[in-house]
C-alpha cells in the first residue's frame, strides 16, 4: 500500500511523457492543446474531475489525437475509475497497437483492479516490444511488484475462495 501512490505517480509521469512521443506525429489543434494544458494543470493541482472535463472537451475538439486518450486514462485512474481507464487505454491501443504508454498504463490499471495475471501479459508484451530496461516496462514491473491496493487485497481475502 505504501508503494501504490509512488507507483501511480511514476506511471502517470511515464505515460504522460511517453504518450507525447509515441503514436501521433502531429500536434493537437490549438484549442485542444489549450484544453490539454488546462487538464494537466488541474491534475497537478489534484482536481481530477476538472482534468477529466478538460480532457473530454479536448477530445471533442480533436477526436483523432490519440495521446489524449492516455491523458484521459491517467486522470480516470487517479479518480479511481480503473475500468474507465482501461477502456481509454484499449481505445488508444486500437489506434496504435504499439503504444508503450497505453500497454503499461493498462497493465497498471489491471493491477489496481486485482487482475495481476492479465497485467503480467502486458508486461510480457512490453518486454518483447522494448526490452526490460525501457521506462514503461520498469514502471509496470514496479506496479506489479507492489501488487493490488491493500483495500482490494483485504476485500479479496475476506471473500475467501470461490465455491462454485
Amino acid at each position: 500500500m505504501r508503494f501504490a501512490p509512488a507507483a501511480a505517480a511514476l506511471s502517470l509521469f511515464l505515460a504522460t511523457t511517453a504518450s507525447v512521443t509515441s503514436a501521433n506525429d502531429r500536434d493537437p489543434t490549438p484549442r485542444a492543446a489549450m484544453l490539454i494544458a488546462e487538464g494537466r494543470a488541474a491534475l497537478e493541482a489534484g482536481d481530477t474531475q476538472a482534468a477529466i472535463d478538460a480532457f473530454e472537451a479536448a477530445m471533442a475538439v480533436d477526436p483523432g489525437f490519440t495521446p489524449l486518450l492516455i491523458e484521459l486514462a491517467e486522470a480516470s485512474r487517479v479518480e479511481g475509475l480503473q475500468g474507465k481507464a482501461i477502456r481509454y487505454y484499449r481505445e488508444a491501443l486500437s489506434r496504435d497497437p504499439g503504444n508503450l504508454a497505453a500497454i503499461s498504463g493498462e497493465g497498471s490499471a489491471l493491477v489496481e483492479k486485482g487482475a495481476v495475471e492479465k497485467a503480467q501479459r502486458n508486461l510480457a508484451r512490453l518486454e518483447s516490444l522494448c526490452g526490460s530496461e525501457c521506462p514503461e516496462t520498469m514502471a509496470l514491473q514496479t506496479t506489479i511488484t507492489a501488487g493490488p491496493p491493500a483495500r482490494l487485497a483485504a476485500e479479496t481475502a475476506e471473500e475467501g475462495p470461490a465455491t462454485n
